[in-house]
């Protein structure tokens, strides 16, 4: 293997002597298509149906794959009827080569459903840098884990990186999964074997189209240590706020929204608010309650993102005077000289921001 790679490693030093990277990715890859110089690419192996919409895709990763810290993030790029699309995902690190990415089909979701429906063993995926800070530094002897829908993902590659760390020899994990039926519940089996071979992990289930099962104050007086205890909280921005003030006590707690609610909106946000752009020396009237971002983008202005989900950092921009929100907790932000993440924050009052 090691003489393979070094003949491959002189033939890509020789080809880039000669000729552009994009010209020697293109004649690497009609020979294997995850040979790149530079590409971080992956080869979907294996697709099983894990949960009702849900896939879990096995993908080989070339050399230039990084794979970052369980429960951080990867944006994933796919190409769909020749135009290229990027979204994130949080992978489970398999062994050195292979990471498991599983994908809920959302409704109007162009990647996700591709990634569902269509995708087949063979296709090729790109993936970026990994980022996040939902990790497994864990300092407190108990760790409780939430997650609600498409949540459980970042959960189980945190699991996983402490089962391979042997911390669950000394660590104390709960998890609280939360779905909305039986069948939209993903990796029971992986979560029993788990239960099965490290006495200190437990897991539960709720349903929450069943009454009272949504996470709620009498969940949290049935837990025990809570001021030992680390909290990782991950799914809609409702849930994320939920866990966020009912287990502020903890000792830690982190939290992950992948979606913003509708409830989120305030309804007394009406009207337009202006924008000053000044590296585009624009100014530009946006709906007062939107995301910036978002808002932005009707006005035909692409600023740099990633995620949409205020974790990437990519939109990030200095905020040199004005009023914000964040959309995923509500709070209020007036002082100038601030970086904000525009795709979860809000206008309200006139802004002007080094876009």
């Amino acid at each position: 293997m090691q003489a393979v790679e070094k003949r491959i490693s002189l033939f890509n030093s020789l080809a880039q002597s000669v000729m552009n990277s994009h010209d020697t990715n293109f004649w690497l890859q009609k020979i294997n298509p995850l040979w790149s110089v530079n590409q971080p690419l992956a080869k979907i192996v294996k697709k099983q149906i894990v949960a009702k919409d849900t896939v879990s895709l096995i993908l080989q990763c070339n050399r230039h794959v990084k794979h970052g810290v369980a429960g951080q993030h990867h944006p994933v790029t796919v190409e769909i009827a020749g135009r290229h699309y990027e979204r994130t995902y949080s992978m489970m690190q398999l062994d050195h080569d292979h990471l498991c990415l599983t994908v809920k089909k959302v409704d109007q979701g162009v990647v996700s459903s591709w990634l569902v429906e269509q995708s087949q063993v063979g296709n090729i995926l790109r993936l970026g840098q990994p980022y996040g800070d939902m990790q497994q530094y864990i300092q407190t002897p108990h760790l409780l884990l939430l997650a609600a829908g498409s949540g459980i993902t970042p959960m189980l590659s945190l699991v996983e990186g402490l089962s391979q760390s042997k911390q669950l020899q000394t660590t104390t994990v709960k998890l609280m999964y939360w779905v909305k039926t039986n069948e939209d519940a993903a990796y029971i089996d992986y979560l029993t074997e788990i239960t099965e071979n490290f006495p200190n992990f437990s897991y539960q289930v709720f349903y929450t189209q069943a009454q009272d099962q949504r996470l709620n104050q009498a969940y949290v007086d049935q837990l025990e240590n809570l001021d030992n205890t680390t909290v990782y909280a991950c799914g809609p921005s409702g849930f994320a706020v939920t866990a966020e003030a009912l287990l502020s006590h903890a000792a830690e707690i982190q939290t992950e929204a992948f979606s913003l609610s509708q409830f989120d909106a305030d309804l007394t946000d009406t009207g337009f608010i202006n924008v000053t752009l000044t590296k585009s020396n624009k100014t530009v009237a946006i709906p007062k309650g939107q995301s910036i971002l978002s808002s932005l983008e009707q006005q035909g202005i692409k600023p740099n993102h990633g995620c949409r989900m205020g974790i990437c950092n990519k939109c990030a921009c200095n905020k040199a005077q004005g009023a914000t929100r964040n959309l995923l907790n509500g709070a209020a932000n007036q002082e100038p000289t601030q970086l904000l993440k525009i795709c979860v924050n809000s206008a309200q009052s006139d802004l002007v921001i080094d876009l």
